[in-house]
């Protein structure tokens, strides 16, 4: 038993330093492209020797690059982000029927996966007008509300209803709720929301499937809830629909619906 006890610790802390390197690497941002040493030491809590080795050997492994005015991303990072996009990018034909989309109806267009009790988004064409909804790619947004998430949810189990509950404002309970909203989504074909996660807003999704016919993800047109008046609504389902069926027609592939 004894013996066991110091892999059991020294693992433990290789997990912290691991979490200690990534939380270094996650000060990096557009507005911020290089770190100091003291940035580092204020901004994680870190002793400045233990952040100063680990900017070393993060620069030993190419993840980052000592340069004049500080740390900055290394060409490792180079190369797995081009791995990344390879892996993630949208087929051409995808990203067109979004832009069309997007184009015909003037608000924004997203394209959102399930990851737990997250939707994921993975696409986006922003809307051209001045007062319009964004979400970055790669933001993970609640399921506990919204037409994309009812759409998503479709074949949820009860323990992952009961998780996306939990999450909410609203507790368990909210569970009936989603049940409801699951239904009617299923039954329409589509789903709306306005204001259920930010007042103001709404949007409008509708399911692309696979080729057994599983929910795979969602596509929706979002916007200031002024512009979701029945009528428009309406028109949106219409060409939502068209564009996510020749978008699994054409079979949707993406590696969290994989």
């Amino acid at each position: 038993m004894p013996s066991n006890i110091p892999a059991a610790s020294g693992e433990s802390g290789g997990v912290r330093s691991v979490q200690r390197a990534f939380d270094i690497l996650s000060l990096l941002t557009e507005d911020r492209r290089t770190l100091t040493i003291r940035e580092v030491v204020d901004e994680t809590g870190l002793a400045k020797t233990t952040a100063l080795r680990l900017l070393q050997t993060l620069e030993h492994m190419g993840l980052l690059w000592n340069t004049p005015k500080g740390y900055a991303a290394g060409p490792t990072l180079w190369r797995w982000a081009h791995l990344a996009r390879s892996a993630w990018e949208l087929p051409p034909e995808t990203v067109q029927l979004m832009r069309e989309l997007g184009a015909r109806q003037r608000e924004t267009v997203n394209l959102y996966v399930l990851r737990d009790i997250h939707r994921v988004c993975i696409a986006q064409q922003e809307s051209p007008q001045s007062l319009r909804h964004v979400v970055r790619v790669g933001d993970e947004l609640p399921l506990w509300a919204g037409a994309s998430s009812k759409v998503l949810l479709k074949d949820a189990s009860p323990r992952l209803l009961a998780r996306v509950a939990r999450s909410s404002p609203h507790g368990e309970v909210h569970v009936a709720t989603l049940r409801e909203w699951i239904e009617q989504a299923a039954r329409d074909g589509y789903a709306v929301s306005h204001g259920e996660r930010e007042p103001g807003l709404s949007a409008v999704a509708v399911p692309v499937t696979s080729g057994s016919g599983a929910t795979v993800a969602a596509l929706t047109l979002s916007g200031p809830t002024v512009r979701f008046g029945e009528d428009r609504v309406q028109a949106f389902v219409a060409d939502l629909r068209e564009a996510a069926k020749r978008m699994s027609e054409r079979g949707f592939d993406h590696p969290l619906t994989s």
